[in-house]
């Protein structure tokens, strides 16, 4: 008869999954079972705390929806989203750093002419994003996509809005580079936001004290044909969170200096009244494969 004591309980389990076909799989659950297990011999976990975890994991369950990925947000602040980042690409070589992909990427965005606006009924300050997609030797990449989204000056994206099934994406769009490697847009200033707060994370964070801060950025999401696609942000430079980012995504060379300007026309002869600000950036990719993400939200986020 069993009788399992909480020193033998864990090779018990382990014996379970033993016939487990897939290696990878298998040696996953072992490595689960045995950090959980690990975890409360060391802590002493009680039944209300225990409890109390299943019920985070519950309610972030309950609170996903087709607009809301909130297991995202929870990898996210609980720093886990960075790190597989930083395992999977330890080896840069002089390509751009990567970061989170976030909570808002949706998959759809639809190709957009260069110089377009992707801000078009969209209250900020104007900024123009001119930018360069090259190899490691600088040899500009033609025909590169760029998947390109951001929030607006209040903090939202477009997918958390109520009228987004039926006003389509904003501050979001597709765009292909040209000969030299190169791509531009019109949009808005981005401005730093809080994650939301409103769910079992937002309860996380307000309970240990934390702020619920992300620095103003811009996505890229970019792929070309035999690089490595590249997930990453443009941080703004002199972000008050740039040192605190709620999700830990912030890397120094991702950090953009955006220039005030008061030029009357934008770098696509657009007129335009009173400053606006200029992003520039180029990105360095890495030869190789790699799987494009797909958004863990349905179509319609």
């Amino acid at each position: 008869m069993a009788n399992f004591s909480e020193h033998d309980l864990t090779d018990e389990v382990l014996r379970s999954f033993a016939s487990t076909p897939d290696a990878r799989l298998k040696f996953l659950i072992e490595e689960t079972v045995k950090s959980l297990h690990d975890l409360v011999r060391r802590t002493g976990l009680t039944f209300e705390e225990w409890n109390q975890a299943i019920e985070l994991l519950t309610r972030t369950g309950q609170t996903c929806t087709p607009l809301r990925q909130e297991f995202i947000l929870l990898s996210d602040v609980l720093g886990v989203s960075m790190l597989v980042d930083a395992v999977n690409h330890r080896e840069r070589e002089g390509a751009t750093e990567t970061t989170v992909l976030g909570p808002f990427y949706v998959g759809e965005h639809r190709e957009t002419p260069h110089g377009a606006d992707i801000s078009e009924g969209i209250d900020g300050e104007p900024m123009f994003v001119r930018s360069r997609v090259t190899d490691l030797a600088g040899n500009p990449l033609a025909g590169a996509e760029i998947d390109v989204w951001h929030a607006d000056e209040d903090g939202f994206y477009d997918s958390q809005k109520s009228d987004y099934a039926t006003h389509g994406p904003s501050l979001r769009a597709r765009f292909v580079t040209d000969c030299d490697g190169r791509f531009s847009f019109r949009t808005i200033l981005p401005c730093s936001y809080p994650i939301p707060t409103d769910g079992p994370v937002g309860d996380l964070i307000t309970a240990t004290k934390r702020h619920p801060m992300r620095p103003a950025h811009v996505h890229f999401l970019v792929k070309a044909r035999g690089y490595e696609p590249l997930i990453t942000h443009v941080f703004l430079d002199g972000d008050a969170y740039l040192r605190s980012d709620v999700v830990f995504g912030v890397k120094d060379e991702l950090v953009a200096r955006v220039e005030p300007r008061s030029d009357p026309a934008l770098p696509n002869g657009e007129q335009v009244a009173g400053p606006w600000h200029l992003m520039s950036y180029e990105f360095q990719m890495k030869p190789g494969t790699g799987l494009v993400p797909q958004p863990m939200m349905s179509a319609a986020e």
